[in-house]
């Protein structure tokens, strides 16, 4: 694959460290011994036979799943020695992997891939395509959602491990106080917004500063695919009715000031959703365990539901975070890596973690055992049952940007200052495509608006 030095050069100076990938790209294959082919050459394996023949594998990545999920497979086969290392989130993660490639030491075999970075990290040449290993073979087993993020340009480049799906947190105290019914509809939530507003001025029907994942959420709602991808062919519309549907209605909720100007993490944010004066929250299906760890005071008043609709009586939805695991192509031991990857995602792995993370699974998504838990948290809910409907909801074909991760952390850059009252939504949004045009065309892709 070709790759040019401005996007090598200009990755690397924004921080994403793409000089390293590149140059794995360029040189994968190179690698001896069990599975140090390119994966372009990998070959179906029997999993169960290469882990019970062992070796040892460097697993990086980060969350409560991971231990476990690890500790299982040592438990299962005892002839592997795994190691598991957290070497940061997100970007930090990301450059740690890159560092390692470049400098051709402490190559992670097995890693943690969110699902907004899987293009960037397989046109690059860092992921394994382990469709030559037979991973199409389990497309059934996955949510659509999940299952599309993890497919780039014919290949298959992770395996899903966690999905979230999207759903409304809603605080039950502050709604029966004000006698506020849940809204079904965006309509019906920019008009609670309205009636929150008048009932308690402090109070915010939700926050945004201009969230990337809520955005992207909201489009993808629609069944709208703001990005196509086709290979280095990039093609990106934030022009059409579907974006107007959202900024018209988004546009409302800022000038009338119905959504708190508080950043998502922050401790303001935190504590609004612990007072009640951010009454409602709309986020992905990992939310529930930050509730219970950042929000104990507020355990029994929060309730989840399904997202509003753009149009009354559909059922509609969309992803909100969640990762695969993925292989390393300069990985010594692909084999033995992709045979842990597939006893993590499709096997008895994912029992380890099931409490830990929200699976990407259809069948533990239908599981009654699953589906019949109850939150104390959320009032003895069943939340799962929510979020598992959300999950068979989400549209299909989504595609990030093969540079999203550069994409999400420039957004506030370029709306921010719509939601400080300085432009408007629409305005923004058209500076941000602007700006993600330019990028991509700095990289060496070809790129077309509209």
């Amino acid at each position: 694959m070709h790759h040019t030095t401005t996007r090598r050069s200009t990755l690397a100076a924004a921080g994403l460290g793409a000089s390293a990938l590149l140059l794995a790209a360029c040189g994968s294959g190179s690698g001896s011994g069990s599975g140090g082919d390119s994966s372009s050459d990998a070959q179906p394996i029997d999993a169960d036979a290469v882990a019970s023949e062992g070796g040892k594998l460097l697993v990086w990545g980060w969350g409560g799943a991971m231990e476990p999920m690890v500790e299982g497979f040592k438990k299962a086969y005892s002839n592997v020695e795994v190691e598991l290392v957290n070497v940061g989130t997100g970007i930090d993660h990301y450059t740690a992997v890159e560092n390692a490639i470049q400098a051709g030491s402490g190559i992670p075999d097995v890693i943690v891939m969110e699902y907004q970075a899987v293009n960037q990290y397989a046109l690059d040449g860092t992921l394994a395509d382990l469709s030559g290993y037979g991973a199409d073979e389990h497309a059934a087993s996955f949510t659509t959602g999940t299952w599309d993020a993890v497919q780039f340009d014919g290949g298959i480049y992770s395996m899903p491990m966690s999905s979230g799906p999207m759903a409304l947190f809603y605080n039950k105290k502050v709604f029966d106080e004000h006698e506020l019914e849940v809204p079904e509809t965006w309509e019906q939530f920019l008009e609670t917004g309205r009636a929150l507003k008048e009932a308690d001025p402090k109070a915010y029907i939700a926050n945004d500063t201009g969230s990337a994942n809520l955005l992207q959420g909201l489009l993808w709602q629609q069944g709208y695919k703001p990005y196509t991808v086709d290979g280095e062919s990039v093609r990106i519309a934030l022009d059409r009715p579907e974006v107007e549907t959202y900024t018209d209605l988004w546009q409302q909720l800022i000038d009338e000031e119905l959504l708190a100007p508080i950043e998502d993490w922050s401790d303001e944010w935190y504590q609004g959703l612990a007072n009640g004066t951010i009454a409602s929250l709309v986020s992905g299906a990992w939310m529930p365990g930050n509730f219970e760890s950042g929000v104990e005071g507020a355990a029994g008043d929060w309730r989840v539901a399904p997202m509003p609709q753009w149009e009354a009586g559909a059922e509609s939805s969309a992803e909100n975070g969640g990762s695969g695991l993925g292989v390393v192509d300069a990985s010594q031991n692909k084999d033995l890596a992709y045979a842990f990857v597939e006893w993590a995602t499709t096997g008895d792995g994912i029992a380890t973690r099931i409490n830990a993370t929200f699976p990407a699974t259809v069948a533990d998504l239908e599981s009654e055992e699953f589906l019949g838990l109850e939150s104390d948290y959320f009032g003895g809910q069943r939340i799962n049952e929510v979020f598992a409907e959300s999950a068979a909801n989400v549209p299909e074909n989504w595609s990030f940007l093969p540079y999203q991760v550069y994409a999400n952390s420039i957004l506030h850059d370029n709306i921010g200052g719509a939601f400080a009252g300085d432009e408007s939504l629409a305005d923004g949004l058209a500076s941000w495509q602007q700006a993600l045009v330019a990028y991509g065309k700095d990289q060496g892709f070809t790129v077309e608006e509209g």
